[in-house]
């Protein structure tokens, strides 16, 4: 095995220990401070608009790009977030009325054609436990629509980031995903607006797929880790499959609420699972019959995880399977992806050492299994160090 690696030139080794570097300490980086979206639920009675909001004040105060950045920390005035997170749940309070007037400047409702003037009835901002988990707050706003309104449109500002909206007290409720600078376009007051099925899957897949890419770092790592543990098809087929199945269970055993386990549990045990992998494949000649059931096992943790990013969202009640259905359809064609895109870079790695070779630059052994054994070995290993950070972090916390 490290024969083989020696044998690879020093060019080549460079590049494959740079490559995977490269993956590795962008996953580091980009775990503390993940964007996550805004949760608006609207309820019209009586002439009265009240809209509860979770969202975090302080992504939104800062000017950062929500809708470019998956992470707060990539942002070029990241301090300003940084510095508004530092202030107490109440100093951040305090700060709140000027972001209900950015949103009322936009106008964030508007009521047959009618801008609707929204005013902070509650706010309440969290004290910050952990420097590294994002703080969520709750604010109320509520506002007068003109007697016989019918229609109305929610619009949500450009750069930031996902808004999710779910109408509330009627039958067949709105339920919608809004992006920086789009609305919701008309919504029926009464009702009626519910998404068909196949609406809804549409609407979900995105959300899973972006669960992977970007967003899902310690998911991609653990796909990789498949990935890097033999050149053969086989292998990676069982262990993909030994994976979809067991995360599609427990996400939707999650997703229906028979099956949940905190945060503090699952997210250590999902980077001890990407600990495991990795340091396999330094050590494994390929795929043993334990390997399967092993990531069977961890696929359940994962599925757990992307259950909590669903429960984020929120699912449709009345488009329940539509939705979850959606979603896994997501999360495989963004691990399908990560896999296409780690094949594809070795490919080009190979193909450019053997036009080395043609060219007489130097002399080397450019085969496929060599390359592929120099990438597993200094990929698996990085992967490997930077899990055991997240355990220690994840455990910490």
């Amino acid at each position: 095995m490290q024969a083989a690696f020696l044998r690879v030139p020093l060019k080549l080794r460079l590049w494959a220990v740079l490559s995977t570097l490269c993956w590795a300490i962008w996953s580091n980086v980009a775990v503390a401070h993940e964007v996550v979206p805004t949760i608006a639920d609207l309820t019209v009675v009586d002439g009265a608009v009240r809209l509860e909001v979770r969202v975090n004040v302080e992504a939104q105060l800062s000017g950062i790009d929500l809708d470019v950045v998956a992470d707060t920390d990539n942002a070029e005035n990241a301090g300003d977030y940084d510095a508004l997170r530092a202030l107490s749940g109440a100093e951040v309070e305090a700060r709140v009325p000027t972001l209900v007037t950015t949103w009322n400047g936009l106008p964030l409702l508007i009521a047959n054609g009618e801008p609707v003037a929204l005013s902070l009835e509650n706010v309440t901002v969290p004290e910050v436990p952990n420097e590294e988990l994002a703080r969520i707050s709750d604010v109320a706003l509520t506002g007068a629509v003109p007697a016989g309104t019918n229609v109305l449109q929610v619009a949500w500002p450009d750069g930031a980031g996902d808004l999710i909206l779910r109408q509330q007290g009627v039958e067949a409720p709105y339920t919608g995903l809004i992006g920086g600078g789009e609305n919701s376009g008309p919504i029926a007051v009464a009702g009626g607006d519910e998404a068909s099925g196949w609406q809804t899957f549409g609407a979900y897949v995105p959300v899973g797929f972006d669960h992977i890419l970007p967003k899902g770092l310690d998911h991609i790592l653990f796909v990789l880790g498949l990935f890097f543990l033999s050149t053969r098809l086989g292998p990676l087929l069982w262990q993909v499959t030994a994976f979809t199945l067991a995360h599609t269970v427990t996400l939707a055993l999650g997703a229906l609420g028979l099956v949940n386990l905190p945060g503090s549990i699952v997210e250590p045990l999902i980077a001890a699972s990407i600990v495991y992998v990795a340091v396999e494949n330094i050590f494994a000649r390929g795929l043993n019959r334990w390997r399967p059931m092993i990531v069977f096992g961890f696929g359940l943790l994962h599925g757990l995880g992307f259950a909590s990013v669903l429960g984020e969202f929120g699912l449709p009640e009345g488009q329940f399977i539509p939705a979850l259905i959606g979603f896994n359809v997501g999360v495989e064609l963004g691990q399908l992806t990560v896999i296409a895109l780690a094949a594809f870079a070795l490919w080009l790695g190979v193909r450019a050492a053997r036009i080395s070779d043609l060219e007489g630059q130097e002399e080397t052994i450019t085969d496929y299994n060599v390359m592929f054994r120099a990438w597993s070995m200094t990929g698996s290993l990085i992967i490997a160090v930077v899990a055991i950070y997240w355990v220690i972090e994840r455990t910490l916390l």
